[in-house]
């Protein structure tokens, strides 16, 4: 299979140079951990992921010095992070990636997820350092995923 996607709208960068809100995905070898989705707008695609629904309160913490750096937090927080219940339809479905997480560094990167795709004109809008596929593709690479599953990113 072969679809087009939305990258980082700074392009891809190694690892080793990614930081906190630079717009680069980060290239490497990362787990997909677990599907998060807005169920009240979408029933739960046919995957092998743990999975459970966005909740309006559901948010993702990207403050560098926070504890809560790079994970799950309810908001409000007391810090920076982003909200996941969103008005548009960019994280109606969203899969966590292995990135930056075992373990946490701050300011290495956070919420860098695999989601959904939006259009700008024909072309699909880069990410903030994501990755991103429409709604049918990403639905068909889902049917395919497990704990097992690795998504690769590299530089060219």
């Amino acid at each position: 299979m072969s679809f087009p996607c939305a990258l980082g709208r700074t392009g891809i960068i190694p690892q080793a140079n990614k930081q906190e809100g630079d717009g680069a995905t980060p290239a490497g070898e990362w787990p997909l951990r677990h599907l998060l989705y807005r169920a009240d707008r979408l029933d739960c695609p046919p995957t092998l992921l743990p999975t459970s629904p966005i909740d309006e309160t559901d948010g993702w913490c990207d403050a560098q010095g926070d504890a809560a750096y790079n994970k799950p937090v309810t908001l409000p927080h007391g810090a920076s992070a982003e909200t996941l219940w969103r008005d548009d339809t960019l994280y109606d479905l969203i899969i966590v990636l292995g990135q930056n997480d075992s373990p946490v560094i701050p300011g290495k990167g956070s919420a860098i997820f695999f989601h959904l795709a939006v259009h700008k004109g024909s072309k699909l809008a880069p990410t903030e350092g994501c990755v991103a596929l429409p709604l049918d593709a990403l639905r068909q690479v889902l049917a395919l995923c497990s704990t097992d599953t690795v998504m690769e990113i590299r530089c060219l």
